[in-house]
């Protein structure tokens, strides 16, 4: 029987940032405060003083400046890992990742490809307000050239980044800032490298079907547990990657349970749920024995005091009653 031990999620990106550092050592990591401070999530702590400053940059408050040196780095043959602090301040480097990284394989009609991996927190929880807190994980998505990931899990925030850098296109990473101390359990030893292909069934079942991703996972489970008390058998997917999105998983599910409830923190408009519930429509029609149903963050910039916040924000009592609505009860 395999030993098992228990470590926080932030702890498992540490440990996966280090596990790069050791097996490669073209792997660097950039970005503000990754050096002396540890991280702004304390996830690159220890780091400098191990491998010193040339493999753990802290860089100039410059989103544009860091991520576009690391597609120049990419480029050259080295694997560089990019922190961005908070998905919002990536706005500040969309050019570098949409319009240089995401294009170059095609526009080098497939001579150059960028290695790169960009990791930045995402997701409200915390209280920290409007530019701290959004989910912007389907802009990314939406990208043809790059790959999205969003590690809900403990195992899945250990094992992403490895497999991640063996990537030959750039790979972006979105950790939930509420998960950071979340934990779980890990083998003490082996290799712990994951699948980015396919979404995971989190919990089985054969009444309703909620796909969600990320820290409203955790909040999915929750409401199956508290649907399961009334007798509603529900099946919960973590999509993982949402891009690409693990279709056959999504409608293999739906075509079981006959409904479908997606939760997702970005808003309504333009989100990843209207996107899954499009291919769902488009896919599994007549599998559905209810219109599928989306729950997602208000169309509102993210409150600061914390019931404020709840309220417009994805929670399992959400979940319960959109699930007793596919099945009419």
């Amino acid at each position: 029987m395999t030993a098992m031990r228990k470590i926080t999620y932030r702890d498992a990106v540490r440990e996966a940032l280090r596990e790069a550092l050791v097996r490669d050592e073209r792997v660097f990591l950039m970005g503000e405060d990754v050096g002396r401070y540890g991280g702004a999530y304390a996830c690159s702590k220890g780091l400098l003083e191990e491998f010193g400053e040339e493999r753990i940059r802290d860089t100039p408050l410059s989103e544009s400046g860091f991520t576009g040196t690391g597609v120049g780095a990419a480029l050259g043959g080295m694997r560089p890992i990019v922190e961005i602090m908070t998905v919002n301040f990536s706005l500040l480097a969309l050019d570098q990742i949409v319009n240089t990284a995401a294009t170059f394989r095609h526009m080098s009609g497939g001579q150059f490809s960028v290695p790169l991996v960009i990791r930045m927190a995402t997701g409200a929880g915390r209280q920290l307000a409007a530019q701290h807190s959004h989910s912007l994980e389907c802009w990314f998505a939406h990208v043809p050239g790059i790959r999205v990931l969003s590690p809900a899990t403990v195992a899945d925030a250990r094992g992403m980044l490895w497999t991640s850098l063996q990537d030959p296109d750039p790979v972006v990473i979105f950790e939930h800032a509420s998960l950071y101390n979340d934990e779980g359990e890990l083998p003490a030893e082996g290799d712990l490298a994951c699948d980015i292909d396919r979404a995971a069934i989190r919990r089985a079942g054969k009444d309703a079907s909620i796909i969600t991703y990320s820290g409203s996972l955790k909040k999915a489970l929750a409401a199956a547990e508290t649907l399961a008390s009334e007798g509603i058998d529900s099946e919960v997917i973590d999509l993982r990657s949402l891009r690409p999105l693990d279709d056959e998983t999504i409608l293999d599910s739906v075509a079981k349970t006959k409904r479908a409830v997606i939760v997702d923190e970005g808003w309504r408009t333009g989100s990843l749920s209207a996107e899954i519930a499009a291919r769902i429509g488009e896919k599994a029609f007549f599998d559905l024995d209810a219109p599928v149903e989306r729950l997602c963050s208000e169309e509102v910039p993210i409150p600061y005091p914390k019931h404020l916040e709840e309220a417009a924000t994805p929670q399992s009592e959400g979940i319960v009653r959109a699930v007793r609505k596919v099945l009419r009860k």
